[in-house]
């Protein structure tokens, strides 16, 4: 099967000259795109994206969620975040932060926020601070991480820490999980 059928978000090729003209390479790849604007749009409520990068996986969010929904977007790069603004803040209902990921986090367990819909690409709410993300989940949220099958940047030793990941959230009682082996390798959780 082709993809072929499958329409980007407008801003999409935009977002991909500006992101090769500074040479930034962590991208989530187009595959990993579309199944979150699948999921995203399944889902009406509070969305927070963990890693905005220049903005790719933001669009393919943005292009699924409603009107009525609300994402918040975090990255400690500004430079990265600027690409963001510049092809998505048009949409209202859609949050530019720059801020280091675990103070973020911080703040928002402190303000004991709840979210439909996590996608967590980096270090925070992944790797690092994961039971205070994954108790930010409503009930039937979604929990999405990508970049589990072995890539090219990986630092050396990183599999461990995949491994690891994988394992625990395996272990816990309150996730349905698929992992999908394609891709970049992608994980979906649901809270129970």
């Amino acid at each position: 099967m082709t993809n072929e059928y499958i329409k980007e978000p407008k801003t999409l090729k935009d977002i991909v000259a500006d992101t090769k003209n500074i040479g930034f390479d962590m991208c989530s790849e187009k595959d990993v795109g579309v199944l979150l604007r699948v999921l995203a749009a399944s889902k009406n409520g509070e969305f927070l994206e963990l890693g905005t990068g220049t903005g790719l996986s933001t669009a393919w969010i943005l292009d699924g969620m409603d009107e009525k929904s609300h994402l918040i977007t975090v990255d400690n790069d500004e430079k990265l975040l600027d690409i963001a603004k510049k092809h998505l803040g048009h949409y209202k209902n859609v949050e530019f932060v720059c801020d280091d990921g675990n103070v973020f986090l911080e703040r928002l367990k402190k303000e004991n926020k709840k979210f439909d819909f996590i996608f967590a690409d980096t270090w925070a709410g992944k790797y690092e601070m994961l039971d205070e993300t994954l108790d930010m989940l409503n009930t039937k949220a979604f929990y999405i991480i990508d970049d589990m099958l072995p890539q090219p940047n990986w630092p050396k030793g990183h599999e461990k820490k995949v491994e690891k990941l994988i394992d625990y959230l395996h272990s816990r009682e309150d996730l349905e999980i698929v992992n999908l082996d394609w891709s970049s390798g992608v994980i979906v959780c649901v809270k129970k």
